[in-house]
């Protein structure tokens, strides 16, 4: 024992030597030194600072001048971006400069825009059901950040489709917690790993836009942790992101940003969580509260009706009515969160030189087609025959470009507004239409063809050109953005009447929807085609038109289900809609966990088109189910071939249904693999199922239990098709097993 006594001594000694090395490598500022890890760094720089330094790095300003508030934006912040909070120069503490970028670098309205590379939306990138192409677009907007001089970005939106009429459901991704937690999550690595810090948003359901700030979500503690929490939790634990941006509502009765229970005991105490809780703009209420809540830093004064985190923080903490530690708590969490991304190792610079617009306008094609849904395709109209001689194009704006939704995300593109005459002009406008012509890029595959286009606003004009076509392309838009919802989910300003109208008069219709989320489609049984672009992005024309004509085979899948109508819904009428100001109301999600397709299993109700549904230029079958359990965890393999003439890809998608215990559905989205198929061959696919994907969570001891007794393991292509009887299945076996909050066995 006394050798063991003397050997410890000796290496706390080395260590120590050591540190005084790294502290003398650093020129007597040791947080500097990269060799040190992220804990040690910022616990060493919360030490040199000041008070007032302190309070300077939790309190963050609107990096824009607001003029119904005649304040001005600090003249460090980068013009017309979301935010700036002041470093520390001293001590080689960098200011933190924010941009909204969920879906590529935005810029806050006014007169000097910055124009960046807009990826389509999150809808679109959950529906390719593909991480590497997350990934690819989170990497993307990274660097187009960075070399605007950015290096926090108000990206990662994962929270979950619970009513199709949420205006920003465009932004996220989709119903399912495992698939919009690891689309989202993916996303966000790929933004880090450009050395900028993402967020995590909105911290937590924060489900419906109307009365977004004074509405109380009601909901059990165990079905929150099964839904959006779990969505957020995989997120993550996939992204690890530097930041968690609190939400507006109320949770239960307490704000999102002064909410103990979510912030200090879900996020920071079960998850582990080391970086910090931003709030949204606008979200904070209180300064002691808040602080004392979990908040470390206020978000873009002056939203909120008072500097919360200015002069009442520093009166409160003299006071200790907020403890020193806690503010100390508070400054470490986003020095950890910089140290660890290389915010302070790598400063930004502006460099819009080095921006390849080319290449990362490749980027958000890409994700365009991937994640385009082909809905139906009667007569496999398409893709399109390059021989065709007459065409209609109808409606949409095809003719000047491609529709964006609205709000914070807004990306401005190179080329401005092809339609500036769209209203509202201001937020959460504009109504933005990116150049890039569907129209245009149709007519440059059809050289020797007459390409004719009609507006739309005159239905029996378009059912005339439509009857002297041989094909029928109807371009429908529905545009949604930030601060508000949808009243249903028709499509607005009597598109549905003109696709009637179109369809009556040419059975040959094609149907290109460009909406924020699920509409309902009364003229389905009419038309041939029908294909969800979703926002394509900057470069959708192109990417639309690449699809119609097959020289990219269509592979997204839907992230969400369709409605047949708003009566399916949970909640059929929207809660507070039409929003009153100032009105305070609760939406009870007593359907609980049961989201989406998990809703419309448990209630026996059939879809317009279900989750997981996406048609293809060729055919696939899937085959050769194995399952069985290894070590505890449940895997899965198969076998999908290409039954077809063209190449393309399946997202193979495996549900768990227990059979002798009740979950809150009668099956669950277990593991997904999206593969890429040659015509005639076969590939082999196999996931591994996440034990919470198979357990109930227990609120009590915070652990997920999974019951013992049989559970059929089912192969499929989307919810439906898992629901019927002749689905390829397997039954497995498991045994009662205790998992941690996180997923891990208890032993």
């Amino acid at each position: 024992m006394r050798f063991k006594k003397q050997i410890s001594i000796l290496a706390a000694a080395v260590a120590m030597c050591y540190g005084c090395a790294l502290a003398a490598d650093a020129g007597g500022q040791p947080w500097m030194n990269a060799r040190l890890d992220p804990a040690q760094r910022a616990t060493l720089a919360v030490g040199a600072m000041t008070l007032d330094e302190k309070l300077k790095l939790v309190y963050g300003y609107l990096g824009n001048d607001m003029e119904n508030k005649k304040t001005k934006r600090p003249e460090e912040a980068h013009i017309q971006s979301a935010g700036f909070i002041y470093g520390v120069p001293r001590l080689g503490i960098p200011h933190l400069r924010e941009t909204d970028a969920g879906l590529g670098v935005a810029s806050q309205g006014g007169p000097n825009v910055r124009t960046a590379t807009a990826l389509p939306s999150g809808l679109n990138t959950a529906a390719t059901w593909d991480m590497k192409t997350a990934y690819e677009g989170g990497a993307m907007i990274g660097a187009e950040a960075r070399a605007y001089g950015f290096n926090v970005l108000l990206a990662g939106g994962v929270n979950l489709m619970r009513d199709p009429r949420n205006g920003r459901n465009f932004e996220y991704g989709g119903e399912d917690p495992l698939l919009a937690g690891k689309m989202v999550g993916a996303q966000i690595k790929g933004i880090q790993s450009r050395r900028v810090v993402s967020t995590l948003k909105h911290f937590a359901l924060n489900d419906q836009e109307t009365g977004r700030t004074t509405l109380n979500v009601k909901i059990d503690d165990q079905a929150n942790r099964m839904s959006d929490l779990l969505a957020l939790q995989i997120a993550y634990e996939e992204g690890n992101p530097g930041s968690v941006m609190c939400a507006y509502n109320r949770i239960n009765g307490e704000y999102g940003c002064e909410n103990n229970y979510l912030l200090n005991e879900v996020l920071k105490k079960d998850w582990g969580f080391k970086g910090w809780v931003m709030s949204d703009w606008g979200a904070v209420h209180s300064t002691i509260p808040a602080a004392n809540a979990g908040l470390d830093q206020q978000s873009g004064m002056p939203f909120d009706l008072a500097d919360y985190f200015g002069p009442p923080l520093k009166e409160a903490v003299l006071n200790g009515w907020v403890p020193q530690a806690r503010l100390d708590d508070m400054v470490r969490r986003i020095l950890h969160a910089m140290f660890e991304h290389g915010v302070v190792d790598h400063p930004v610079k502006p460099a819009l030189d080095g921006i390849d617009f080319k290449a990362n306008a490749a980027v958000s094609l890409k994700d365009a087609q991937e994640g385009m849904v082909l809905l139906k395709n009667g007569a496999n109209l398409l893709p399109l025959n390059p021989a065709v001689k007459r065409v209609a194009v109808i409606g949409g704006y095809a003719d000047r470009g491609v529709m964006a939704g609205g709000g914070s995300s807004l990306v401005y593109p190179a080329g401005g507004n092809a339609a500036p005459e769209l209203t509202p002009k201001t937020w959460p406008g504009p109504v933005m239409i990116y150049p890039s012509s569907p129209l245009k890029a149709i007519q440059a595959r059809l050289p020797k063809a007459v390409v004719a286009y009609s507006d739309g606003t005159d239905p029996a004009a378009a059912a005339r050109l439509a009857r002297e076509s041989d094909v029928v392309l109807v371009f429908a838009t529905q545009w949604t953005g930030e601060g508000f919802d949808m009243p249903n989910l028709s499509l607005p300003n009597k598109q549905d009447e003109l696709i009637a109208a179109v369809a009556a008069a040419n059975a040959k219709t094609v149907v290109v929807l460009e909406t924020g989320g699920p509409v309902t489609m009364p003229w389905l049984p009419k038309v041939s085609s029908v294909l969800e672009a979703w926002y394509p992005g900057s470069n959708g024309g192109e990417a639309i038109a690449g699809v119609l004509f097959g020289e990219a085979n269509p592979s997204g899948h839907l992230p969400a289900t369709f409605p047949a109508s708003e009566s399916q819904l949970p909640r059929p009428a929207l809660d507070g809609y039409p929003e009153v100001a100032d009105k305070r109301f609760e939406v009870n999600y007593h359907e609980g966990a049961a989201v989406g397709y998990k809703w419309f299993d448990l209630k026996g109700l059939k879809p317009l088109f279900p989750f997981g549904h996406g048609l293809s230029y060729t055919e696939f079958a899937m085959s050769g189910l194995e399952a069985g359990v290894k070590n505890g965890v449940l895997h899965a393999s198969f076998t999908v071939k290409n039954t077809g003439k063209l190449a393309g890809k399946e997202v193979a998608q495996v549900y768990v249904a227990p059979l002798n215990t009740r979950w809150e559905a009668p099956r669950r989205l277990a593991g997904f693999q999206k593969v890429d198929v040659k015509p005639g061959a076969s590939v082999q696919g196999a996931v591994s199922v996440d034990p919470r994907l198979l357990a109930m969570f227990d609120s009590a001891s915070r652990t997920w239990k999974v019951a013992k007794g049989d559970y059929k393991v089912i192969l499929a292509a989307d919810a439906a098709a898992a629901a019927d009887s002749k689905a390829v299945s397997k039954v497995v076996h498991l045994e009662a097993a205790v998992y941690d909050v996180n997923g891990k066995p208890l032993k």
